[in-house]
């Protein structure tokens, strides 16, 4: 009984597809659910720490708070 690496070789489907809405790969193809915009449900999901870190995922500054930090 191995749990491992022997486990994983039989998996060759694809659990998700692409999304109608936001052409990610994200569609749940059982669930028929987007994981990235919550398709088909009506409301685009968005979440609330995402538009504050940049690329690199360290945190924005404000423009306020970078002219209090050069002051």
């Amino acid at each position: 009984m191995t749990k491992g690496t022997s486990s994983f070789g039989p998996r060759h489907g694809k659990s998700h597809g692409l999304c109608p809405r936001c052409g990610n790969r994200a569609f749940h193809l059982q669930k028929h659910r987007c994981a990235s915009c919550a398709y088909p449900n009506a409301k685009i999901r968005k979440c609330a720490f995402i538009s504050i870190l940049d690329t690199n995922g360290h945190e924005k500054q404000s423009e306020e708070r970078r002219l209090e930090l050069d002051a």
